[in-house]
């Protein structure tokens, strides 16, 4: 009788593609919101299986087949853990309904393509025992590498956060970054797959076990660390919890209102308003209007901060050569004054801008996002200063889904800020999981700099986390909240932060070597 492995090996056709594509549906319950990571042995485990399982006539055939596993392994994958974006084209359903299958699944047909490629990589590398299971890791890590980078990259729910999602496994971020984590998660979540394969196989999964072991107690040890507190200062995020039908521009004056009135509330006896608070952050796309150009707007800020900082995400234009250039943009705003700006370097695809411009808009598409017209990106990564805290490193929204460029920015800075501070609008999705998976991706970047973050999204989730990671407070998601809290300080610069291109590169590399360990065998 065929064992369970060797059925997978064997299957053909629908079998097989359904196989792929169910498996990897089943590894996003290892991500937010579920976090259950032993679900991510189910797709690793069939990859491997699968791949073993694409033997044909000749390389070329034996590549194609581990391919098309790939490919419906991937789009699983990505169908399951991507869904939610078609609750934006929903919000305005008039305009953008009829694209929903261009987000729901054209997406993640074209992101399976990396996944495709990883396993047409590890299948050149294939050879029989251990060493398959690193020549997975090898050829996954560099497809989730280039998925991060490519046509501006989108490395959303990354293979390396079925470890980064968890408190404990995620401290090695602070070692090695995601993509580490990536090559760690193939490797470990792939092991019990070598079951079956004699005492070689049993060994193989004992050290997957110790690696699980061991990154816990890397973990465990690292969250033992005690963060101090930056003396006065007071912290208020606000989540003013705004509809996508309410932000427009007839209803500026109400908006204002709104997030004032929140600014302003007491939460406790320690913190009756404005009074009893230092810094206050509002989030993305706070103004359906252009602040810097509306006086009464500054004038209200100002009347009812008089001693409070805010820190708010706004659209502002620039006139230059006759042509507007916009930006969207944070600013920190003291006494009713603009005294700085950052600008969003990294925009979002069909939110912020339309790639294919010509072509799409024809087909009736723009972007989601308003704006005054189409956003620039900004040219230079900078912090920000308000008098009682320390530098600040703004990244806006989608900007903290790029491990890599966070570290570049910060590394290009003439000194390490002590906070990062990232705005975001995740209201277009809804109470969904795409806002708690954006929120652990973020999370991770505090991790992998030993920052603290400060996060505030319109409708959720907003946090103060230390850098560790932890989660000091935080909103539900879909309400309107004030969440006060001190600002931990910063922890000395990690390995990742000062080693971000060394540290994945070595890791890869050790899985590399190992994969070649032993004759290819296709």
């Amino acid at each position: 009788m065929l064992t369970f492995s060797q059925k997978v090996m064997l299957s053909d056709g629908w079998s097989r593609r359904l196989i792929a594509f169910f498996s990897g549906a089943v590894g996003v319950l290892a991500l937010a919101p579920v976090g259950f990571f032993p679900a991510f042995f189910v797709p690793m485990t069939a990859a491997v299986w699968l791949i073993d399982g694409s033997a044909g006539e000749n390389r070329w055939a034996s590549l194609r087949r581990a391919a098309a596993a790939g490919w419906w392994l991937g789009f699983g994958y990505f169908v399951a853990g991507l869904w939610w974006l078609g609750v934006a084209f929903l919000a305005e359903a008039d305009r953008f309904a009829w694209a929903l299958p261009l987000g729901v699944l054209g997406l993640p047909a074209g992101l399976a393509f990396f996944t495709a490629l990883g396993f047409a990589l590890a299948r050149l590398l294939w050879s029989p025992g251990a060493a398959r299971v690193f020549a997975l890791a090898a050829g996954l890590t560099v497809a989730e590498w280039l998925r991060g980078h490519i046509l501006t990259g989108f490395p959303w729910n990354d293979f390396g956060m079925a470890l980064g999602d968890n408190p404990l496994f995620a401290q090695f971020a602070s070692v090695g970054g995601l993509y580490s984590l990536t090559v760690l998660s193939v490797l470990l979540f792939a092991a019990p797959a070598l079951l079956g394969k004699g005492g070689r196989g049993r060994k193989a999964v004992a050290l997957s076990l110790a690696g699980f072991v061991a990154l816990a107690l890397f973990g465990a040890a690292r969250l033992q660390g005690k963060v101090e507190t930056v003396k006065g200062v007071k912290l208020r995020v606000v989540q003013a919890n705004v509809a996508n039908d309410e932000f427009r521009a007839d209803r500026r004056s109400e908006l204002l209102d709104r997030y004032l009135k929140l600014s302003d509330r007491s939460t406790s006896p320690q913190t009756t308003g404005l009074t009893d608070v230092t810094h206050v952050f509002w989030s993305e796309s706070v103004f359906p209007f252009l602040l810097a150009q509306d006086p009464a707007a500054l004038s209200a800020i100002a009347a009812r901060m008089q001693t409070a900082i805010l820190f708010t995400g706004a659209a502002r234009a620039e006139i230059e050569a006759r042509r507007p250039h916009y930006f969207n943009s944070l600013a920190v705003i003291q006494k009713g004054e603009i005294k700085e700006w950052f600008d969003k370097m990294h925009l979002t695809p069909f939110g912020e801008y339309m790639p294919l411009a010509g072509a799409l808009t024809r087909l009736g598409l723009s972007p989601f996002a308003w704006s005054p017209g189409t956003f620039d990106a900004g040219e230079y990564s900078r912090v920000l200063t308000a008098p009682g805290l320390p530098a600040v490193f703004p990244l806006i929204c989608y900007e903290s889904i790029f491990p890599e460029e966070v570290a570049a920015r910060l590394s290009d800075l003439n000194a390490r800020p002590g906070l990062i501070l990232n705005v975001t609008n995740d209201g277009w999705f809804g109470v969904t999981s795409g806002p708690y998976q954006h929120l652990s991706q973020a999370r991770l970047r505090a991790i992998e700099q030993g920052l603290p973050m400060v996060r505030s999204a319109n409708t959720g989730v907003s946090a103060i986390i230390d850098p560790y990671g932890r989660l000091l407070a935080s909103t539900s998601l879909g309400t309107e909240a004030v969440l006060d809290g001190s600002l931990p300080k910063a922890l000395p610069a990690t390995f990742y932060s000062q080693h971000w291109r060394l540290a994945p590169a070595i890791a890869w590399l050790i899985v590399l070597a190992a994969a070649l360990i032993r004759p290819r065998n296709i």
